[in-house]
């Protein structure tokens, strides 16, 4: 449904932080997305060297990524001067490794919306298993006001 290039008209985050490379599907409430994790992404080097796992804050902030293209293409009231920032990340569990080589796929939910803030439930598995899950919460703030 939306391609890398799409995707980075719609964000604006960028390599080496650009952490969801195609999404899927999309609905009014839903989004599916994936990273494809390769052998040379910037955090392997130093996590951790000889056995690489993606730090499991990157998997929190790749379903954030996948929330917020969600949030800009169909919630959001003025997308182009529109920041999406975390106000809460709760109930983060990681349930397996995931490792270069794995396709984290996500599924991002929007489970209440108020004024200026989203709740999202979010799910990543590698190959049907659950590798993250989290609850969050994150603002709509004005972009020129950070």
């Amino acid at each position: 449904m939306m391609n890398i290039e799409e995707i980075k008209a719609v964000i604006p985050h960028r390599y080496p932080f650009l952490l969801v490379d195609r999404v899927l599907e999309m609905d009014d409430k839903k989004i599916t997305a994936f990273k494809n994790v390769t052998g040379n992404e910037e955090f392997f080097n130093g996590h951790f060297p000889g056995k690489p796992i993606m730090p499991g804050v990157l998997q929190v902030e790749a379903m954030a990524q996948a929330g917020c293209i969600l949030f800009l293409k169909k919630i959001a009231k003025d997308p182009k001067n529109t920041t999406i920032v975390f106000s809460s990340i709760n109930k983060a569990k990681f349930r397996k490794p995931v490792v270069p080589g794995d396709r984290l796929h996500m599924e991002v939910e929007v489970v209440s919306l108020r004024r200026q803030f989203a709740t999202i439930k979010g799910i990543a598995t590698v190959d049907g298993k659950i590798a993250c899950e989290l609850e969050a919460t994150a603002a709509f703030v004005p972009s020129d006001s950070i």
